[in-house]
């Protein structure tokens, strides 16, 4: 399955559940990274798309943290999901 298909099946499924929940809004951020960078790509020079990016890379680390603190089964299934690197451990 290639991510365009995971991603709207993410978000079909999703929509009908809690938008509030962490998953939700881990996915959430993931696109947009996704879409900045890609933007990124073609215009090196706007800053303040990076500063956006490094707001919402920093959101989405920190409920990354949360939610291996609070469950790591979850954690682990949506970094395998999403296919997104493991946060490093301090």
């Amino acid at each position: 399955m290639n991510k365009n298909a995971f991603i709207s099946v993410i978000s079909h499924e999703k929509k009908e559940e809690n938008r509030g929940s962490v998953e939700f809004q881990v996915f959430c951020f993931t696109t947009k990274i996704r879409r900045l960078t890609s933007h990124l790509k073609l215009h090196k020079k706007d800053y303040s798309s990076q500063r956006g990016l490094r707001k919402i890379l920093g959101k989405r680390q920190r409920l990354l943290v949360y939610l291996s603190k609070k469950n790591r089964i979850r954690y682990k299934e949506l970094i395998s999901q999403l296919n997104i690197r493991e946060l490093k451990t301090r």
